[in-house]
């Protein structure tokens, strides 16, 4: 009987613990919605030492951005690869933005595009876009126009973000970037 009073002891205290990570998690992501990223941050922090993805992810943007703290690309990379390690779609795409732009890290495109793969796997537009462009110019991996209109339209059908990305691509093209110009002509096909 002691034995089993220990063991939901534990259980409760695990279950409390996960439950104040992830209230946290809300407050913070609230207070960072309404753009009060001084409040939001050290809800945002607690949340992620606690090992909440979103959290981490959120966190992760706060120093990449600024918010709520002083800008700090290795600590927003350092964050976002916490939370991809948990396959949290929106963070293993920004990890594959470190990579690409080498912010935070030492610039790698071969990593970008594994990164890039896993989130749009995971239905990340924004990944889906950008693993599409890495095929279509041969950047990190061999250049094959089939797979790169493939994700390209999976990006811009997306439910989630999807009229984002093909929002940006249409901006841009008509802005005379060319390699929208021919994005644009693969997805509209």
């Amino acid at each position: 009987m002691k034995h089993i009073l220990m063991m939901l002891a534990l259980v409760f205290s695990l279950s409390a613990d996960a439950q104040s990570a992830e209230t946290l998690y809300k407050q913070g992501k609230a207070l960072y919605d309404a753009k009060n990223y001084q409040e939001a941050f050290p809800k945002l922090k607690v949340a992620a030492e606690k090992g909440h993805k979103k959290a981490q992810y959120r966190l992760g943007r706060c120093y990449d951005k600024g918010n709520g703290t002083t800008e700090n690309d290795a600590e927003a990379f350092k964050w976002y690869m916490k939370s991809a390690a948990q396959d949290y779609a929106k963070a293993l795409y920004q990890v594959g933005m470190c990579y690409k732009d080498g912010e935070g890290t030492t610039k790698d495109r071969q990593k970008a595009v594994q990164y890039f793969t896993k989130a749009a796997k995971l239905d990340n537009a924004d990944a889906q876009y950008q693993l599409g462009k890495a095929y279509l110019k041969g950047k990190g991996i061999e250049p094959d126009e089939k797979k790169a209109r493939s994700w390209l339209k999976k990006a811009v059908s997306n439910p989630k973000g999807g009229d984002e990305v093909l929002a940006k691509i249409k901006k841009d093209a008509a802005t005379g970037d060319e390699d929208d110009k021919h994005i644009l002509s693969l997805v509209t096909k």
